[in-house]
């Protein structure tokens, strides 16, 4: 039996029906998507506001100015100035000597001790350095500001509650009473934190600093970028412009995009194996955490240099080839120049993915404590995310902004090396 027919009217009403539907879903869609985009900035936005808010206070310091005297009957009693003399003086003695003088009213023992421990052990370091470096200072009076304990730093940035009952605090109410006196004599404060960005790892938060694994960060990527760059390029060029199209090559690529897929921890226990297991090269090493990294960037460059390549139009290739040039020819004078902005950009965005890796680098031993400054590729140093990884899993709490801290800095060389591949792009880019 025949449905009835619908009047233009009855048509018209269910096409409106169907286009509200459909409008309501694209308007769903569109709240969905929006609603997605604003939770993913929201939380972006925390996560640099805790970072930021923890990280900013590891770039101050306290420290407690003091009039200290250079005695040389505690320095030199000899008077030689031999360098084994100097280095084995009790510095930590003129420090004592110093506080004592400005709280003349703290006897006994316990007191001292708790007097001393305002400042830094690291302190006492700091005076042989100056002292080894200038033997002229001995005998003079200098006002030197020196860096101040962590309990102490954290009391100044407001970490340690003054109302809690002496037993939980990490300073006592003589401590606290001593640096309020100080504090009104201007003689404690807050500055810039130059051991943050100079220093070595330290076992003491207030002594703790970056710097060896920013020399272990630009060893490791400099190698990464001497092994990877041309290695990457040539074997872009050889699949793109001269390897056969065949079953081998075909096989070849399919692997190279598998492995711009695989785990990065995957790669360190590659480096294990290989490069120290079998070949014995040194543990924690920038060469052995470069070569892994290599591995792992290889990847990487290669597929964005073929892009690169296959950018460059077909027209560039046939009037080098008509021109009587031959295909290296034609490769090297001018389709390379073409590809090498594309080449570059992949180049550095595998570079900072290389940056901000540290699972591969545990595994080849690169998580272990060095307090010294790398000299070379093969002395043995970590990394900057190795190194926030270490000071997270630290229970003193004096590394919490110190952890923030080493993230701030990752994260602007991360920026720096992302927009510096945005400049050449857009700086040496061409468009057909």
């Amino acid at each position: 039996m025949n449905s009835p027919r619908r009047t233009p009217k009855e048509t018209q009403a269910i096409v409106e029906r169907s286009l509200n539907r459909r409008y309501w879903a694209e308007r769903r869609f569109r709240a969905y998507g929006f609603a997605a985009v604003t939770a993913g900035m929201a939380f972006l936005v925390y996560l640099f506001f805790v970072i930021f808010s923890n990280g900013l206070g590891a770039f101050r310091q306290t420290q407690i100015r003091v009039d200290l005297y250079f005695d040389p009957a505690v320095i030199d009693p000899a008077g030689t100035r031999k360098i084994d003399d100097l280095r084995a003086a009790d510095y930590q003695a003129l420090i004592r000597s110093a506080l004592k003088a400005k709280f003349p009213d703290v006897e006994g023992r316990a007191a001292s001790r708790e007097l001393s421990r305002l400042v830094s052990g690291s302190a006492s370091f700091a005076l042989q350095k100056r002292v080894i470096a200038d033997p002229a200072v001995i005998g003079t009076r200098e006002t030197l500001w020196l860096l101040a304990g962590d309990a102490v730093d954290l009391f100044m940035k407001g970490q340690v509650d003054r109302a809690l009952p002496e037993a939980e605090r990490p300073l006592s109410d003589s401590q606290i009473g001593w640096l309020d006196k100080l504090k009104s004599e201007d003689a404690l404060a807050l500055r810039f934190n130059k051991t943050f960005l100079s220093n070595g790892d330290s076992r003491e938060p207030e002594n703790a600093g970056i710097w060896g694994a920013v020399a272990g960060s630009f060893y490791t990527l400099l190698l990464t970028l001497l092994l990877s760059f041309p290695i990457g390029v040539a074997a872009a060029i050889y699949l793109e412009e001269f390897a056969r199209k065949n079953r081998w090559t075909d096989v070849i690529e399919v692997n190279i995009n598998n492995l711009a897929a695989v785990p990065s921890i995957v790669f360190g226990l590659l480096g294990l194996a290989v490069f120290i297991g079998f070949f014995g090269l040194p543990r924690s090493a920038p060469l052995v955490g470069a070569m892994v990294l290599t591995l792992l960037t290889l990847p990487t460059i290669i597929i964005a240099s073929r892009a690169a390549l296959k950018s460059v139009p077909p027209s560039i290739r046939e009037a080098a080839l008509g021109m009587g040039a031959s295909k290296i020819q034609m490769v090297m004078h001018h389709v390379l120049p073409l590809a090498m902005p594309g080449m570059l950009t992949g180049t550095i965005i595998g570079m900072a993915r290389a940056l901000g890796e540290s699972a591969p680098l545990l595994m080849i031993g690169m998580v272990a404590f060095i307090v010294d400054i790398p000299k070379g590729i093969t002395d043995p140093s970590t990394v900057l995310p190795v190194q926030v990884y270490l000071w997270s899993d630290s229970p003193e709490r004096g590394f919490v902004e110190k952890t923030s801290g080493a993230i701030i800095v990752l994260l602007a060389f991360l920026v720096l090396m992302n927009t510096t591949a945005v400049i050449l792009r857009k700086r040496f880019e061409r468009r057909w």
